[in-house]
């Protein structure tokens, strides 16, 4: 027993990309509306430091290096790291555990630089 609902069937509906991919993309439009720009320009700026340096980094690498403050809400990283990475500032590197205490170790993105930061 998992402790989950377990359905025999697929519903229809509950399986839909292109669904998961709007609710995406209206969250990170949300976020991004909500974020502060004098935060936003700090952390874009720790983002190309990190991505000049060639190391694979997560967002928490960026606090523990003192480059930048914990955003208002954690949602508000990843409109920053998509616009680097959309850029061509990073890519993405791996999925690994995050750092941060406080998501409890959940898989989070690891970025490195694409060798184009400015």
């Amino acid at each position: 027993m998992t402790g989950q609902l377990q359905l025999d069937v697929v519903v229809p509906g509950t399986v839909n990309p292109a669904a998961g991919e709007r609710a995406k993309t209206a969250g990170m439009t949300s976020a991004a509306q909500a974020t502060a720009p004098t935060w936003a320009d700090a952390c874009d700026a720790a983002i190309r430091l990190m991505a000049r340096r060639g190391l694979p980094f997560q967002a928490a690498d960026l606090i523990t290096e003192g480059l930048i403050d914990e955003p208002d809400h954690p949602s508000q990283w990843g409109p920053r790291f998509g616009a680097a990475a959309r850029a061509g500032v990073i890519r993405l590197h791996s999925y690994r555990p995050s750092k941060r205490a406080t998501v409890h170790r959940s898989i989070c993105k690891t970025w490195i630089g694409s060798g184009e930061a400015p």
